[in-house]
């Protein structure tokens, strides 16, 4: 199996796994006990902290979530403030917003924000803006620290969803807060954190225990969070090297598909991340006949759904554009002669349909 799949999970790094284990096996303690065993793994969590920290702007602190979903709903229904989102937005910050009944932003067909923000007179109603650093679908960058000078302009608090950014690019000071995921960044699943800027109030959303800064209530894994900080402090040492792996790979997939339109902006744009249409093209089928292949149509949230994907029909697609369109995603593990391989099966089955 090729695994082009990585805005919907990355493999775990061999460094993560060795990470957890220990915590796995013998360091089982809660962390939340006051036993020699427990401050010891409570000790391993404030470690993976500083290290998820380290990638992050440095006058805030990180909440550790169960993902990023769960630090989205935080942010969103803690802050208690009116919200708007763009509407590129990730399902997890949509579903908030509808359900504070907020705004939806216009994008236009690259996935740039159109007229995201009011004069910035005063008289404005205060707002949380929920904007993303890059986009999951079509892996749009958009300029957050100018949209976070806007936001701020006009008296607003800033959320970035920087799921699909950390650990691989630098993360821009200016939001307010910011949703961060393991799994993403080869780390395990189930874990997530919250950047909180200092001075920032929220109401915690779950109730119990008052574990972690009082802000979210349950058992911490000292392995999951382990996990997490040896993926964070690894991406951080490899930065510079996987950007350039994952450029050189987007040349070879941009040249193999050659014959297909890219979805969103060619430039502004996280290479990691190519999402392309060819009309004609049935994507779910095309998906199920390379079974050698992972890749997908979109989302993986909406997998199944048999909707088009929201993000491809915000920036002007048909229904039968998005239905049209596929979704491939590589990164540090991912080779060369992967991308070379698995372009030669994708255009053959879809050459085979038109």
């Amino acid at each position: 199996m090729i695994y082009l799949d990585y805005q919907a999970t990355t493999p775990l790094a061999p460094e993560a796994f060795a990470a957890m284990e220990p915590w796995l096996k013998t360091g089982f303690a809660n962390p939340h006990s006051a036993h020699a065993a427990g401050r010891a793994a409570a000790a391993a969590v404030e470690v993976a902290r500083d290290q998820v920290a380290a990638l992050l702007p440095k006058d805030g602190r990180v909440i550790f979530t169960s993902g990023a979903t769960e630090a989205i709903n935080l942010a969103i229904m803690g802050c208690g403030l009116p919200v708007s989102a763009a509407a590129t937005e990730h399902a997890a910050v949509l579903d908030c917003v509808h359900a504070r009944h907020g705004d939806v932003l216009p994008v236009s067909v690259t996935g740039a924000l159109v007229k995201p923000f009011a004069s910035g007179d005063g008289n404005e109603e205060c707002r949380l803006f929920a904007v993303m650093l890059v986009n999951n679908e079509i892996g749009t960058i958009k300029p957050i620290a100018e949209i976070a000078a806007a936001v701020h302009a006009q008296g607003g608090l800033l959320l970035c969803d920087a799921v699909q950014a950390f650990g691989r690019m630098h993360i821009p000071n200016g939001p307010d807060m910011i949703a961060i995921s393991a799994h993403k960044i080869h780390g395990p699943k189930g874990i997530g954190a919250l950047w909180v800027r200092d001075g920032i109030s929220l109401t915690p959303q779950m109730l119990g225990g008052g574990q972690e800064q009082g802000m979210r209530s349950g058992t911490l894994s000292p392995a999951l969070c382990g996990g997490f900080g040896a993926a964070a402090k690894l991406a951080a040492d490899r930065m510079e090297a996987d950007a350039a792996h994952v450029a050189t790979l987007w040349n070879h997939a941009m040249a193999a598909f050659s014959d297909w339109t890219i979805n969103g902006s060619a430039t502004a744009r996280y290479k990691g991340n190519l999402n392309i249409r060819r009309d004609g093209v049935d994507a779910a089928r095309l998906i199920s006949e390379c079974r050698n292949l992972a890749f997908s149509a979109g989302s993986a949230c909406a997998s199944g759904s048999g909707r088009p994907s929201h993000v491809l029909r915000a920036i002007g697609l048909t229904d039968a554009q998005a239905k049209s369109s596929i979704r491939l995603g590589f990164g540090r593990y991912t080779t060369v002669e992967e991308i070379d391989i698995a372009a030669q099966e994708i255009n053959r089955a879809a050459e085979a349909m038109l």
